[in-house]
């Protein structure tokens, strides 16, 4: 009889987990269907899908990310007036929308990932890094993009990604100085601050890809003393990546 019992209870709970489950399932659908009629309202009553979005998450910001989603669904073609207009609105939802757009696979990772930073390049290290965690493989044409887009950030972009992607240093500084040469001493600067013990590949990286822009080079050197680098294992890691002994000696000779 005990039994009966029980298992007759384990029937019913499993009764009500399905019907609770499939409740779920058509409240989520209902859900979406809602917000495709309402964004189609939206849009249709204020013209453009970027003021529609803005409107919106303006004023149900609870709702942002799922509006900013089926928005991303419905119109892909205007996915830079969608991801401005949402970014612009909320900024906090820069990462979240980046990640969602990646994941669409509505464009490029590259021009995502520009829209993003110049709907507000306040936020762009969760831009980079939302975009980096998506889609790892483009990495340094993430760090490419977000170099040029904002250069003055290019500090923060390298720092961040390095933290994020250690392993990737050389390819990180390649990529940031090969795309705007003269943020190599920012990004050397950034980097010897996190990554002290790592000074050798990252000034010897840096050099190397400053080459062709010798006063580059000699701000490089400069930083890394400034940033505390010993003088002796400085010229060693200097002259590894092609500079010369009087390069090293305007720098370092003036300043001992």
């Amino acid at each position: 009889m005990k039994k009966l019992v029980g298992l007759a209870l384990v029937c019913s709970s499993l009764v009500y987990i399905h019907g609770a489950f499939a409740s779920q399932t058509t409240n989520k659908t209902k859900q979406s269907n809602i917000s495709e009629k309402f964004l189609q309202i939206q849009v249709e009553q204020n013209v453009t899908i970027g003021r529609a979005i803005k409107s919106i998450v303006d004023h149900y910001p609870q709702q942002a990310a799922s509006i900013v989603g089926t928005a991303l669904d419905l119109y892909p073609d205007q996915y830079k007036e969608i991801i401005n207009a949402a970014i612009s609105a909320q900024p906090t939802l820069a990462e979240e929308v980046v990640t969602m757009a990646l994941n669409k696979g509505i464009s490029s990772c590259t021009s995502i990932v520009e829209t993003a930073i110049n709907a507000d390049p306040s936020y762009i290290d969760f831009v980079v890094r939302a975009a980096a965690h998506s889609t790892p493989e483009q990495l340094t044409e993430i760090v490419r993009i977000a170099v040029m887009t904002e250069p003055d950030s290019a500090d923060y972009i390298v720092q961040s990604l390095a933290k994020e992607h250690p392993s990737k240093i050389v390819d990180i500084l390649q990529s940031a100085i090969g795309a705007v040469p003269f943020v190599g001493e920012y990004v050397v600067e950034a980097l010897l601050a996190v990554f002290p013990n790592d000074a050798e590949m990252v000034i010897t990286t840096a050099v190397r890809e400053s080459s062709a822009q010798r006063e580059h080079v000699k701000r490089i050197i400069a930083t890394a003393q400034n940033s505390g680098v010993d003088i002796e294992k400085l010229e060693a890691y200097a002259i590894n990546g092609g500079a010369t002994t009087e390069e090293l000696s305007q720098i370092l000779g003036t300043k001992q």
